[in-house]
């Protein structure tokens, strides 16, 4: 196997944290890069809380003979909360194999006081969501790059009915480059006309499908995914972020029905609360963590099976979220 030398500064532990889910994607495409240019590598993904740490510990130093470099990655690192699944994973990270380099990541602002005490500090970063100021320069730049202009009023709707974060700016920007007018400045009228036409493939609107209760229109929906080339992957990815979401909004409604304010401080708009609103009344707490959970467990599928089962694989799961109490 080849020295760690070969892979340069993307060997060894990290941990990745905050909801900028954008900025921690490029992070980690970075370090795949850098594996990479060594060669083949191998990388396994795992999520904290479905996978035992005493399996993914033990998968991590089982030495491999097939592959010169390996990329782990442990999501929903938070959930490793226990002293003794502390300690393993702690001491894991110390002690690598070479050429291993392993990712912690997760939603939160910290973990463990071990995992990070166990993490070098320049290789522990927490990813805030971008200022307002910041976001409004964002979205100017990609459509100027683009060749496009946007008044105010258009960057102020994107930024109230995308997601806030690069990685769905940057998605639902790139189909709005489409659909915008080239002879002049895009009004938020624009915006909100042609958003609604790019979400009619997104995971949003499954989302709502589901939050609805509908589940003919939730497949239906599926299908003009999975038909327009969208990944499962991407697609479970942002369902995972609507039902945290949602998970937020129905700790929020204990105390009432939430206002704008307090929407927008656990990341929410109030043109997406009827969806949320919706969902609240299908959902309780644990069946959003059911949810989340059987989530992930089809992502770790999604990544195993070929295309030809990806149809299958998300009917089946799309059946099992909209009806967690029988599952």
């Amino acid at each position: 196997m080849p020295s760690s030398r070969s892979s340069g500064a993307a060997v060894g532990a990290y941990i990745f944290l905050g909801p900028e889910i954008g900025k921690k994607q490029d992070e980690t495409e970075q370090i795949r890069k850098k594996l990479s240019g060594s060669g083949a590598y191998e990388e396994t993904v795992f999520y904290a809380g479905e996978t035992p740490v005493i399996n993914i510990v033990n998968t991590i130093q089982n030495h491999s003979l097939f592959s010169q470099a390996r990329l782990f990655i442990v999501k929903s690192a938070e959930q490793i909360k226990k002293k003794d699944e502390i300690n393993a994973v702690a001491a894991c990270m110390r002690d690598l194999e070479p050429d291993t380099a392993l990712i912690l990541v997760s939603d939160e602002f910290r973990l463990s006081a071990g995992l990070d005490d166990a993490c070098p500090k320049e290789n522990r970063k927490v990813f805030y969501e971008m200022f307002e100021r910041d976001k409004i320069a964002w979205v100017r730049s990609f459509f100027q790059r683009a060749g496009l202009t946007i008044d105010t009023s258009g960057v102020d709707a994107i930024l109230e009915l995308v997601v806030n974060n690069t990685d769905a700016m940057q998605r639902e920007c790139s189909r709005l480059v489409f659909f915008l007018p080239k002879d002049r400045p895009a009004s938020a009228q624009d915006v909100e006309k042609w958003l609604s036409h790019s979400r009619e493939e997104s995971s949003f609107t499954l989302f709502a499908r589901i939050a609805a209760g509908d589940c003919s229109k939730a497949v239906e929906s599926l299908h003009t995914l999975l038909a327009a080339k969208e990944s499962p992957i991407g697609i479970l990815g942002g369902l995972a972020w609507c039902f945290r979401k949602l998970r937020d909004y129905l700790a929020l409604s204990e105390y009432g029905d939430p206002d704008n304010f307090a929407l927008k401080k656990i990341g929410l708009s109030a043109v997406t609360k009827n969806n949320y609103a919706a969902a609240s009344r299908r959902y309780t707490i644990k069946d959003v963590e059911k949810c989340l959970a059987v989530t992930a467990e089809y992502d770790i599928l999604a990544r195993a099976s070929g295309p030809a089962l990806e149809e299958t694989l998300m009917d089946v799961y799309v059946l099992k979220i909209m009806n967690p109490k029988e599952n």
